[in-house]
């Protein structure tokens, strides 16, 4: 990767990347582009080192037994925390998310440390499997437009004290915890359930990251008329009644 690229590394597309949240990466790389910086990806599969100089990390959903074998796999290396300890911007999903906290419960029942990136606990929820669309409203200290996504997950997310919720629900679930919190964050790491893909859904997130990793307070406009298609499409879905 050159040195005067924005690096986007997506981790372990081989194992999480089950449910289109490949198109994160997709996102981010074509915002960038459109403002005319130059973008090195780096797609990092599971039997390969995470490089530690990367600036935006992007992880996605997966089931339960490629999760542990990740988890495993990301413990092992090390390359995402040092990547962090350097300032790294990580944004994460569902699996992703979980992976990130303390611990989760994996595929054989058992809790799974995670890579204590986020300050938060999943385990399985015993009702009902949070599946559908998504309206939630960010964090107003972001400063974004509402979120909008998709979900499809067993867990309970349950945060400590220094994560934030990244945004709190109008329609659906989020955390599962029945507090109305959605995913999690803290200076430069971002978990979240929503698939969509979510940064397609959600581009102004994808300019947060990509503010985050230059150091900028503004980004060029750019041309969003399908983007805000697409969302106003799916946030009149999450209002229709169940």
């Amino acid at each position: 990767m050159s040195d005067n690229s924005l690096r986007v590394v997506w981790v372990y597309p081989d194992l999480l990347s089950t449910y289109g949240d490949q198109g994160n990466v997709l996102v981010v790389e074509r915002r960038a582009r459109q403002r005319g910086l130059d973008v090195a990806r780096l797609d990092v599969r599971s039997d390969q080192p995470v490089p530690t100089s990367g600036d935006i990390y992007l992880i996605g959903g997966g089931e339960d037994r490629p999760q542990r074998l990740a988890a495993e796999r990301l413990r092992r290396d090390g390359g995402l925390n040092r990547a962090v300890e350097n300032g790294a911007i990580v944004f994460s999903v569902c699996a992703g998310y979980q992976i990130l906290g303390h611990e989760f419960i994996n595929d054989l029942g058992q809790r799974e440390p995670g890579l204590g990136l986020l300050d938060v606990v999943s385990v399985r929820g015993e009702g009902a499997r949070c599946v559908g669309d998504v309206l939630a409203d960010i964090d107003p200290e972001l400063g974004l437009p509402p979120l909008t996504g998709f979900e499809n997950h067993q867990g309970v997310t349950h945060l400590g004290p220094t994560a934030r919720p990244f945004a709190r629900v109008r329609f659906g679930n989020g955390n599962g915890t029945g507090d109305g919190t959605e995913g999690a964050y803290n200076d430069t790491v971002f978990g979240t359930y929503m698939h969509g893909p979510v940064l397609a859904r959600n581009p102004q997130i994808a300019d947060l990251l990509l503010k985050l990793a230059l150091d900028v307070n503004a980004l060029p406009p750019t041309d969003d008329r399908w983007y805000e298609a697409l969302r106003n499409e799916r946030i009149a879905a999450a209002q229709q009644p169940g």
